[in-house]
């Protein structure tokens, strides 16, 4: 029988992280302080470890994993390469679908790919306590576990619509010791303020990011600590692209597209950059790879934002990056693909596309779930609706090669399952759900609020 699964030895856990920076064409444009100069370690330092920092602002290609975090990816790494045929032969295409399921971790996503690291850092350097946001759960749980692990407090800042919408991902974080507060809250001035402008706020990662910066800023005890969006983050997920080149030597194939769920960019980032690297040499065999980021067309911070510095959070605490941005007091819409509901998108994620060297599609909630049950149909595995994204993508890819004839090979990032997303499975079985494609009225409204660097 032909084999369907692809496993590597835990002997081949990378031993390096990739930096895309390294590749680039143009160096990162750098994140800007309040007087608009380019911020230095000194300045983050008040809320991340200066190992953090050091890979935050690195320009090498490749970063050592310690041995202690490689440890702790043997709980779950490497994850496996699957050949989705049972879908193929749903689709009734000739093209082959790969997914690399990071569903297999503790927290169910890939989000403890950087959490452990994260709080491995913090701990070397002697932090107890950190704080930090989070949109569907899944970074919530994850960084809550590696708390747990490292001996460290976890406060976690939750998108209240999430909080709501997710109740299992909340007793998650608690199991694993952290405590959970719906965003906004009463906790912070940030909170309070949005809550006075508006009692019934649904949150946003935006304003919870401002509520945990805050926090963690105003005590000496504390750090922060963030799920996606910037280059450590990015570095640290590079592992899943890494196995998955290994993974697909073993299988005697390689992708042609490779497709991955994109809200600040941490999961496109760690599927696509490894193989972006290949196409920066001049391709894998000279073979170009196609990398495409899929997002909600109800936050459509790549394709209908804006290229310019903004913050990274609502109240203005972050330093400035240059990113695709719909304006850091944008709030999205209730979709129930939390983690892709952000103002923006990583730095670069975003230089990629500005440059033209990745490509981006945007897709609209309700197809997103007609995927994630076909998938599911299909192959068995139930998807998080972030991962969806991705599905609905590569399965549109797989149709139109059935209507070409093309026998392309696709790759997908299925960055985890939806075992605590079934309420929101629920609302699509009833038809509670609609698409909501956002005005370009309001998307030029919330823009007209970017920092003023003139």
């Amino acid at each position: 029988m032909e084999s369907l699964r692809f496993i590597l030895p835990q002997s081949e856990i990378p031993g390096h992280w990739y930096n895309v920076a390294a590749d680039l064409p143009n160096p990162p444009p750098p994140p800007l302080g309040p007087d608009g100069k380019p911020v230095n370690p000194e300045q983050m330092g008040a809320i991340f470890p200066a190992a953090i920092l050091e890979q935050e602002m690195s320009s090498e290609r490749w970063i050592p994993i310690p041995q202690e975090v490689r440890e702790i990816y043997r709980l779950w790494r490497p994850s496996p390469l699957v050949r989705a045929a049972r879908l193929e032969a749903m689709l009734g295409t000739p093209a082959k679908i790969y997914y690399k399921y990071e569903g297999v971790s503790p927290a169910g996503s890939h989000k403890p790919n950087t959490a452990v690291p994260q709080a491995y850092y913090n701990r070397q350097a002697g932090i107890r306590r950190l704080t930090t946001e989070t949109g569907a759960g899944q970074w919530g749980c994850s960084l809550a576990l590696a708390g747990q692990m490292f001996g460290i407090d976890v406060r976690v800042y939750m998108v209240k619509v999430s909080y709501e919408q997710k109740p299992y991902r909340r007793s998650m974080m608690r199991a694993w010791g952290a405590e959970v507060f719906a965003s906004p809250s009463e906790m912070t001035q940030t909170g309070r303020d949005a809550l006075a402008r508006e009692p019934n706020h649904p949150g946003s990662l935006g304003l919870a990011i401002s509520e945990a910066v805050e926090e963690a800023a105003s005590r000496a005890d504390t750090n922060y600590a963030l799920g996606s969006v910037l280059n450590h983050v990015a570095l640290h997920q590079t592992i899943i692209g890494q196995e998955a080149k290994k993974q697909f030597e073993m299988a005697g194939d390689w992708p042609d597209a490779v497709f991955a769920p994109c809200g600040g960019g941490s999961s496109f980032a760690g599927m696509a950059f490894p193989f972006y690297a290949d196409n920066a040499a001049g391709g894998h065999k000279g073979k170009m790879v196609q990398l495409v980021a899929v997002e909600p067309s109800s936050c459509p911070s790549l394709t209908k934002g804006q290229y310019a510095y903004d913050f990274g959070d609502s109240s203005g605490f972050t330093p400035m990056m240059k990113m695709y941005t719909l304006g850091h007091n944008f709030t999205p819409p209730s979709i129930h693909a939390g983690g892709l509901r952000y103002h923006g998108a990583s730095p670069l994620v975003s230089q990629l596309y500005h440059e033209g060297l990745i490509e981006v599609v945007a897709v609209p909630q309700l197809a997103t779930f007609e995927a994630g049950v076909m998938f599911a149909r299909a192959e068995g595995v139930i998807p998080a609706p972030e991962s969806c994204h991705a599905i609905r993508a590569a399965i549109d890819e797989a149709l139109r090669c059935k209507q070409t004839g093309e026998a392309r090979t696709l790759l997908f990032n299925l960055t985890g399952h939806g075992h605590f997303d079934m309420s929101s499975y629920d609302r699509y079985f009833a038809g509670e759900l609609e698409d909501f494609e956002y005005p370009r009225e309001a998307i030029q409204e919330s823009l007209r609020h970017l920092p003023d660097l003139a």
